[in-house]
């Protein structure tokens, strides 16, 4: 019998992505002009330890939704390999069916993704029916989730949507997603909609349920303080392309992409002495249809440079890596020095 104290850790990520790309045609109007695309997700890889939460953060428009559709398979990618527990991904149909058993979703609109004429026990036991599960089984499971999420199942099981608050509603979410036992649930924006005392409640609950069903999270937020609490790793998107990723608490700490520098000081403080008196960046990104030369944030960076048209590549820095060209002095970036 093997000692659980000296079992090696898992080292198989729950999930993983790499070289991910996807564009949308943009049609012309006028005859006989080409076809032009956008570039909403561009070489995106990352690995989601198992057990861990991972934050995705990024301005509006960023791809951080196109990138959990492109992770639920919901949108097919143009290129780039997907991976669960190390096996790939295909399209097939009956490989899709058992993904999505073991991924998850809860999207940010609560209300959107209830069928708002069927009851909140027909929602649940939906998925689980679905994959051959008993209805008396599916109803079990239902009542049993409902109660986990801190909802009466006598009170709940029978009303509508259209019936719960919004918190309410997201609860019911999160017990829908655990129904079929996953593996990794991905959150889309999924406490964005609500107010801070409910949103603290749901933040407690899924790290409570995360350690209870040994579940991993990709958390996908505007919000930085959100992404603090709940993340174990960060990755920060700018245009489509992923600048810098790593521990959530080293990031934070020491930010080396311009970007993420940015964000953070947009962070409003909580102590008046503090105050943003200079905007952290300004300007709007590039249009991802006309995408700058190089670095995509060479536009509205301050440093940039005319090494900048060059696209950088990732750097690793101990557990952390950056897209940027002053993440390395050999680079020949004059303000090199500034984020080492």
């Amino acid at each position: 019998m093997t000692d659980q104290g000296l079992t090696p850790p898992q080292t198989v990520p729950a999930l993983s992505a790499t070289s991910l790309n996807k564009t949308f045609t943009v049609r012309e109007n006028g005859l006989g002009k080409p076809a032009r695309y956008v570039h909403a997700v561009s070489d995106f890889s990352f690995d989601l330890p198992v057990g861990s939460t991972l934050g995705i953060v990024g301005e509006s428009g960023c791809g951080k939704s196109t990138t959990a559709r492109l992770l639920m398979h919901l949108v097919k990618p143009d290129s780039g390999q997907i991976r669960l527990s190390g096996e790939p991904v295909s399209r097939a149909k009956r490989d899709l069916k058992q993904f999505r058993r073991k991924v998850q979703m809860v999207f940010q609109d609560s209300s959107a993704s209830l069928n708002p004429r069927l009851t909140i026990e027909q929602s649940i036991t939906f998925a689980p029916m679905v994959h051959g599960v008993s209805l008396r089984a599916a109803r079990e499971t239902a009542w049993r989730l409902l109660d986990r999420v801190g909802l009466d199942p006598a009170r709940f099981t029978g009303r509508y949507p259209h019936e719960l608050s919004g918190g309410q509603r997201q609860r019911v979410n999160i017990a829908r997603a655990l129904a079929l036992n996953p593996r990794v649930v991905i959150f889309d924006e999924a406490v964005s909609a609500l107010d801070k005392s409910v949103e603290a409640q749901v933040l407690n609950l899924l790290n409570e349920l995360k350690a209870e069903f040994g579940l991993s999270y990709i958390f996908i937020s505007h919000d930085l303080n959100v992404v603090r609490y709940i993340s174990d790793h960060v990755l920060v998107m700018y245009l489509g392309q992923v600048v810098e990723q790593g521990p959530v608490d080293q990031v934070y700490a020491t930010p080396r992409h311009p970007y993420t520098r940015a964000l953070l000081a947009s962070m409003p403080s909580p102590d008046p002495e503090q105050r943003t008196m200079a905007a952290p960046i300004t300007g709007d990104p590039p249009s991802p249809i006309d995408l700058p030369p190089g670095c995509r944030f060479a536009p509205r960076c301050a440093f940039a440079e005319s090494i900048c048209d060059t696209m950088p590549y990732e750097l690793r820095h101990g557990e952390t890596r950056v897209r940027c060209h002053m993440a390395d002095p050999k680079l020949g970036h004059s303000k090199a020095e500034v984020i080492q």
